[in-house]
Formats: C-alpha cells, sequence, structure tokens
C-alpha cells in the first residue's frame, strides 16, 4: 500500500514539474501567454503544492508550513515596518491582497523554495538515509539557508527593479537592492529552517531508506528548472532602461545577464551536483 502510495505520489509530483516549466519558462518567450497575475499565481503555488505533496510523502511538512509561514511573515512585517532585516523596501500592489503590509503570496513562496532548499542541503550533506545528529541539526539549515538565498539573489533585482513587485526605498548596489536584502533573508530562511531541524531531531526518526532515488531527484529537477528562468529571460533579449527608487538608472539587459551568470554557477551547480548525488546512491 505504502509503495502504491509512494508511486502515486511521484507520478503527479512530476506532473506538477512539467506544469511549473510550461508556466516559469514560457513567458521569456512569450510575454502575452500569460498575464501576470496568471504567472505569478503558478510559479508561487504551483511549488507549494509541490512541496506539501512531495513532503507528505515523508513526516512533518504540516510542521515545516506552519514554521515558515509564521516566520516569514513576522519578518517580512517587521522589515517593511521597520527596515530591520533587510532594508528599508515597501510592496507595491502587484502582487495581491496582503496580510498587514505583507502580500499573502509571500508566505507560499517562501514554503515552496524552502522546502526544496532543505532538501537539497540534505542531499548533499548525506543526511536523506540516515537519522539526523547533532551537526546535521545545525548543518541542514545552514546550507539550506546558502541554497535558498542563492535564488533570492537571482530573482530580486527583476522582481524589484524590472517588474516593480516591491521597492527598495534607499536603493542598493545590486542592480537597485541592498547587501542587507540577502542578510535579512538568509536570517530569516535560517530561523525557520533551524526550528524545523530542532523538530525532527526531538522525533529521531528517518523513513528516508525506502524512498527512491527518483524521488529526492525531484526536487533537484524543479529547482534547476528555477535556475533556467534566468538562463531564458537572457536569451529572451529585451533591454530597456529603468530607474529605481533613488533615481539610479539600469538597462534589463545588465540585470538579464548577471542573472543568467550567477543562476548558472549556483542554482544549477547545486541542481546538478544533488543530482550526481543520487545518481552514485541508485548505482548502489
Amino acid at each position: 500500500m505504502m509503495g502504491t502510495r509512494h508511486r502515486a505520489g511521484e507520478i503527479f509530483v512530476w506532473l506538477l514539474v512539467a506544469i511549473y516549466a510550461v508556466a516559469s519558462l514560457l513567458p521569456s518567450f512569450a510575454p502575452r501567454a500569460l498575464s501576470l497575475d496568471v504567472q505569478l499565481s503558478l510559479v508561487v503555488f504551483l511549488p507549494l503544492a509541490f512541496a506539501l505533496i512531495h513532503g507528505a510523502l515523508r513526516h512533518g511538512i504540516v510542521v515545516f508550513a506552519i514554521l515558515c509561514f509564521v516566520v516569514s511573515n513576522a519578518f517580512e512585517n517587521l522589515g517593511v515596518l521597520t527596515g530591520f532585516p533587510f532594508g528599508r523596501y515597501v510592496y507595491t500592489d502587484a502582487m495581491g491582497p496582503k496580510l498587514f503590509v505583507v502580500p499573502l503570496l509571500i508566505g507560499p513562496a517562501y514554503l515552496g523554495a524552502g522546502y526544496t532548499s532543505w532538501v537539497l542541503a540534505s542531499i548533499l550533506l548525506g543526511e536523506i538515509d540516515r537519522v539526523p545528529d547533532r551537526l546535521a541539526v545545525v548543518a541542514v539549515p545552514i546550507v539550506a539557508a546558502f541554497i535558498m538565498v542563492g535564488w533570492d539573489v537571482c530573482f530580486d533585482p527583476g522582481s524589484s527593479t524590472l517588474d516593480r513587485l516591491w521597492t527598495w526605498r534607499d536603493g542598493g548596489g545590486y542592480f537597485g537592492v541592498p547587501l542587507t536584502n540577502y542578510l535579512g533573508w538568509y536570517l530569516t530562511v535560517f530561523v525557520f529552517l533551524f526550528l524545523f531541524s530542532l523538530y525532527r531531531a526531538r522525533r529521531q526518526t528517518t523513513d528516508a531508506t525506502r524512498l527512491s532515488s527518483t524521488y529526492w531527484a525531484q526536487p533537484a529537477v524543479l529547482f534547476l528548472i528555477m535556475a533556467l528562468v534566468y538562463e531564458t529571460d537572457y536569451l529572451a533579449g529585451s533591454d530597456v532602461t529603468l530607474t529605481d527608487a533613488t533615481g539610479a538608472t539600469w538597462r534589463s539587459a545588465d540585470i538579464h545577464e548577471t542573472a543568467a551568470i550567477v543562476s548558472l554557477f549556483t542554482m544549477v551547480f547545486v541542481a546538478v551536483t544533488c543530482l550526481l548525488i543520487l545518481a552514485r546512491r541508485a548505482r548502489g
């Protein structure tokens, strides 16, 4: 029964990954294929569904989701109201309804990427086949937070300076984004991942040995697709000049090319390394 449930779950998750690939990569070459609202919803809720279904085949995904939503929304609201820990910024209305001063889409976005980063860190550190020890309790959140912030390094300039989903009031040297943003992201992500790690350590269980390498490969493939978005945006070749909140001007072509470079040697590197580790695992 368990094997049948896992196989059905894996098939459905692959379907989600395929739909996500179309929804995220198609707009680079067909900008009018999806409206911004539809595209935002798909690229947020498909990884969310992925995390909930993929995580349900193990244990703890409900706890993970609760910690992620509570911590991320608390830090994001604190950030908008006080400037800590991200820097001074404000969300526009482009992302729809808000919880206090933060769009409702932010929590689900953190969950999809956070869960994927957690699994990838577990693969890199060799933690998928064993009960977490004391070192793993700290090590997995440390590495997973780096992985997730690597994704943010790629998307934040495009989302803020280009798409105006949020505005950095004091600008920043990285295409209008300040260093404090990434430090704040790391802190936020590490906090909820570390809390989840403590929860898992108290359970002292693992069911990973009965899950296939194909199952573990799914988050790596999803993350690879998330990375390829920046390659397709660059290949699409748009070039306009933009002005941020401080009056500094930036070229969209430079933003796209930089994101393509960074994603290739951070996100793609992580995804490919995880797939190679799993290929060796599958060979026994």
